[in-house]
């Protein structure tokens, strides 16, 4: 594990327990996927990359637009899918056909995968990355 992707998975556990809240980024208040990861951001960085602004919780379906993962490529390390490292920010794509828009941050793997993320009804918590999780996952970036 690189030292940034050991402080990215530590920094992320440390969100746990947050409630999930749209739009939010603020541990132990309230937070989303995105919010997770500009969290993240902050507490590496001490400032955020871009100014994100306002979005529903379709994103960019009606238009089809790859939106985040855009901005996921303006700001991060691409890296092919299957190599994983603790610490990668996951991109998953919930369903055929729709944009991607869920965000995750790679925790154990192997065999006992796991990842964090803010789950709407869940809050941040760290959930198995098993075959049902693993075959949305479409893009794997690293924090730089």
């Amino acid at each position: 594990m690189s030292l940034t992707g050991d402080r990215v998975l530590r920094e992320a556990r440390c969100w746990i327990g947050t409630p999930y809240c749209h739009q939010a980024a603020m541990k132990g208040a309230g937070t989303d996927c995105l919010g997770l990861v500009r969290g993240i951001w902050w507490a590496l960085y001490g400032r955020e990359p871009e100014i994100v602004p306002a979005y529903t919780p379709d994103w960019a379906e009606p238009q089809a637009q790859e939106v985040l993962w855009q901005a996921a490529r303006r700001h991060l390390r691409e890296k092919p899918v299957p190599q994983a490292a603790p610490g990668d920010v996951l991109l998953f794509r919930m369903r055929a056909g729709a944009v991607a828009k869920h965000l995750g941050i790679q925790g154990r793997i192997g065999a006992q995968a796991s990842f964090v993320h803010a789950y709407d009804g869940h809050g941040v918590v760290e959930s198995a990355l098993g075959t049902a999780w693993g075959r949305r996952v479409v893009a794997r970036f690293e924090f730089p």
